[in-house]
């Protein structure tokens, strides 16, 4: 047993010494990035009206049929939890050819149906983790009603005013945001942001908390000038 002890201890100082780089690792990626307007964020000029009211809106723009998406989701639950009171986060699906055009009316629908908040992350799981086939809307209405939605229903609202103005909402201002792929975030229509701007997903975690700061302090300097 002694004579092995040298290799042991070898072993365990390398083991020590891996843990200690992957953790300085760690700690480097989830390090705050630094506001910089046209580097890590970028202006929206001009501003874009939010749906927020008096709160500062954080809204991600993205789609179920983005892998990104559904990578990104769980970051998404962490910036929803550690937003101020004075903030409120939403969802805008893009609508980038007639597939993304389903999932955007569907995650619509949904929402007009109070099913939003339970099929969101189901349905990333089915796209992406359970790899479901889904050829058309028939297959969405069916993936909806497993989930607690009269199927016919969902159906009739997926056509209704309500669902339809939100879509046309979406096609008007996601190309004014200038999001040119998902998830993309904006900060009260104010400020755009990207993993690849902010350098990963940890730091865009840290970039909003700063942008919706940044935005609010914004928005009391011009209530206070009125």
């Amino acid at each position: 047993m002694l004579k092995h002890l040298p290799r042991l201890l070898a072993a365990a100082v390398l083991t020590l010494a891996f843990n200690a780089c992957a953790q300085e690792q760690k700690e480097a990626a989830a390090a705050p990035v630094a506001a910089e307007a046209g580097k890590t964020y970028f202006p929206i000029e001009p501003a874009q009206p939010t749906a927020s009211g008096d709160k500062v809106e954080v809204l991600e723009v993205f789609s179920y049929a983005c892998i990104h998406c559904a990578h990104f989701q769980p970051y998404a639950d962490e910036i929803k939890a550690k937003l101020p009171a004075y903030a409120e986060f939403s969802y805008m699906p893009a609508i980038f050819n007639e597939a993304w055009e389903a999932y955007a009316r569907a995650f619509y629908t949904a929402q007009a149906l109070g099913l939003q908040d339970k099929t969101h992350q189901a349905m990333f799981d089915a796209v992406h983790r359970d790899h479901r086939q889904i050829r058309s809307f028939d297959d969405i209405a069916k993936f909806y009603g497993e989930h607690g939605a009269d199927v016919e229903k969902f159906k009739q609202t997926a056509g209704s005013f309500e669902v339809e103005s939100k879509l046309a909402r979406s096609r008007s201002l996601v190309p004014k945001f200038g999001v040119d792929g998902t998830p993309t975030i904006i900060i009260d229509g104010r400020y755009r942001i990207t993993a690849a701007s902010a350098g990963g997903y940890p730091q865009l975690v840290s970039l909003v908390d700063t942008l919706v700061k940044k935005a609010h302090a914004e928005r009391t300097a011009a209530g206070a000038k009125k």
